[in-house]
């Protein structure tokens, strides 16, 4: 019987931003697709980041520097995200028209490969306290593996 992997595992719908996307026109995406936060593609489309609406909420309050240092709220926790709307995006400051998601952005992405499997998986998020893996195939984000779809498993849900 063959190992189940993140091939098997990962939500291949995975939405990314670019790096020199605007942070007001970033907020704007985010809220209206619905997520909390998006891997981040150069203009090649080569993954290089990772950002969230905390990411941005840093920003705007001045503290980018301890997110950057502790890791982005897209692999870790972005209970921030749930209270942002569009006035919230209206309210950012000015400065948020020239700032860049390159700006904001975390440059350490925690990812698998798609043959991994559940239990790499599982190690890479338990040791990295983490709830997402961006599962990458030649530096391109394919997929996303959260910790509901391991919990999933576990209870038999597919």
């Amino acid at each position: 019987m063959r190992p189940i992997t993140a091939s098997d595992l990962m939500n291949p719908e995975v939405l990314t931003v670019r790096d020199d996307m605007t942070v007001r026109e970033l907020a704007a995406f985010l809220i209206e697709s619905e997520i909390s936060g998006a891997p981040v593609s150069d203009p090649q489309g080569r993954l290089v980041g990772v950002v969230s609406l905390v990411d941005i909420a840093a920003a705007a309050s001045g503290e980018g520097g301890r997110l950057a240092r502790n890791g982005s709220a897209f692999f870790i926790d972005d209970e921030w995200g749930d209270g942002l709307d569009e006035e919230d995006v209206e309210d950012l400051p000015p400065d948020h028209d020239r700032l860049r998601v390159a700006d904001i952005m975390n440059p350490e992405i925690y990812s698998v490969r798609e043959d991994a499997t559940v239990s790499q998986i599982a190690s890479m998020m338990l040791n990295g306290h983490i709830h997402r893996l961006l599962v990458t195939r030649e530096d391109r984000a394919v997929g996303v593996i959260t910790t509901s779809d391991l919990l999933g498993l576990l209870v038999g849900e597919d």
